[in-house]
């Protein structure tokens, strides 16, 4: 199964920074990637069990994904897992942690896991979905660090 990992260090506390990964009110003010972000099913906050919907911009393909946690430990780590998204994707999962590098630093590190359907065009496709989702990843995170350390200068 193909994966990936991505990490930036972050003028952040790692308590901030995994609060502000996961409360789905603020997740468009700093994420490029996405134009809808909600819990499901009632759920105020993000935990293991809740379930969360994503729906990409347009120009990012406009794909959604609904992910269930699996693990939710503040401020260290949060896995999640697709039950439902893009058809071409069999599985994907991934986590993000949290480690604090100093008393002003913390590294964000994510990392995702993902199956691609039909096989017999997943050896196809695969390595520009792996390109695909690095840049993602990368950008993602670097929006995140200017909005943390944008905050904190504020």
């Amino acid at each position: 199964m193909p994966t990936g990992s991505a990490s930036i260090d972050i003028f952040s506390d790692p308590l901030a920074v995994f609060d502000l990964l996961h409360d789905y009110r603020c997740r468009l003010d700093w994420d490029p990637f996405l134009r809808e972000a909600r819990l499901l099913n009632g759920a105020q906050v993000a935990d293991v069990g809740v379930t969360s919907r994503c729906v990409a911009r347009r120009m990012a393909g406009g794909m959604t994904m609904e992910t269930v946690y699996l693990s939710f430990t503040r401020p260290r780590v949060a896995a999640v897992k697709m039950t439902s998204g893009p058809r071409i994707f069999r599985r994907f999962a991934a986590s993000i942690r949290q480690a604090r590098i100093d008393d002003n630093t913390t590294r964000v590190t994510y990392c995702y896991s993902f199956e691609l359907q039909p096989r017999c065009l997943a050896y196809l496709l695969g390595p520009s979905i792996r390109c695909v989702l690095a840049r993602e990843t990368r950008q993602r995170l670097m929006a995140l660090k200017q909005y943390l350390e944008g905050e904190a200068i504020s």
